[in-house]
């Protein structure tokens, strides 16, 4: 299975192409798109386009920005010079979305990266920040104060990068998302890697955790059921993976779920039977079993790998 639609709101606006006809009635209420038709565009064409954003999004720049091909992303890691150079230009941007591609553009474990802490030192202000794809992806610890959701996006995302985010000082962070992936494509990451955001120390205003898209699923559940940072969430999505009943039984022997607003497993390899008892045993809180998965004619896979 792989990502065929692009969105369609990011940071709760409307995402709007920069190279479309439609004028919105305030540049500063909407999320404004690049996409590059050619593939293999050369980079002097992806900075006129967001020199095209800057534009049409009026003084201070967009208020969030969604960025898909950039030209040769398959060979060719996201070029941040020119909006680290013209960060001023760019002083109202609040959330951004970087590498938003269908499979037909690019594979998202072929989508290429670089280390993305020069862009986070260079916006302060950031408040959001997804990134689909990991291939070359790096981050350096860091303090970022700003920086309320962080989304990564993988086929396979490796354990360095897990460990730097947990590393990291995000004393306003509510939602942060991983999708894990599978070992085939970087994916090396145990549940015992994921021990300090699961402690939740470092992570004090957490309310919304994904482990998504993993290979290692059960064995992410189990290491949640005895999570202390689950006692303060309101939100759980363990979805896009490989679940099946050992890991739904260590969520329900672990410690009390009831406290959730929602609880997401779609996707999954539970049985019929196990699905509707996670459901049952969790009274309050909405639970996703949807997208049950027959285990027995393609083996267990995630949703996104290649």
């Amino acid at each position: 299975m792989t990502i065929n639609e692009h969105l369609t709101t990011f940071a709760g606006l409307p995402i709007v192409e920069v190279d479309g006809e439609q004028e919105p009635d305030d540049p500063g209420a909407v999320a404004w798109r690049i996409d590059m038709e050619d593939f293999e565009a050369d980079v002097s064409e992806f900075e006129a386009a967001l020199e095209k954003v800057l534009e049409r999004a009026g003084p201070g720049g967009p208020a969030a920005l969604v960025i898909g091909e950039w030209g040769s992303s398959y060979e060719s890691e996201f070029p941040a010079e020119f909006m680290i150079k013209n960060a001023a230009r760019f002083s109202g941007l609040r959330a951004l979305f970087i590498g938003e591609m269908t499979y037909e553009q690019c594979e998202i474990s072929w989508i290429n990266h670089n280390d993305i802490t020069p862009l986070l030192e260079a916006f302060p202000a950031l408040e959001r920040l997804w990134v689909r794809g990991s291939q070359g992806l790096e981050i350096s610890p860091g303090r970022y104060p700003a920086l309320r959701e962080l989304v990564l996006q993988s086929g396979g995302l490796p354990t360095s990068v897990i460990r730097a985010v947990s590393a990291c000082d995000l004393p306003a962070l509510e939602h942060l998302e991983l999708w894990l992936g599978v070992s085939n494509y970087g994916g090396d990451a145990r549940a015992d890697d994921l021990a300090t955001i699961l402690g939740g120390r470092s992570l004090p205003a957490l309310r919304h955790l994904g482990l998504c898209n993993a290979e290692i699923a059960d064995e992410v559940a189990a290491a949640v059921a005895a999570a202390p940072v689950v006692a303060r969430l309101g939100r759980l999505d363990l979805s896009l993976g490989t679940l099946g009943d050992v890991g739904a039984e260590a969520l329900l022997a672990g410690q009390p779920l009831t406290h959730l607003e929602t609880l997401d497993l779609h996707h999954h390899f539970m049985t019929a039977e196990m699905a509707q008892r996670v459901a049952d045993e969790l009274p309050g809180v909405t639970v996703d079993v949807s997208g049950q998965q027959n285990e027995e004619r393609w083996g267990r896979y995630t949703v996104c790998a290649e």
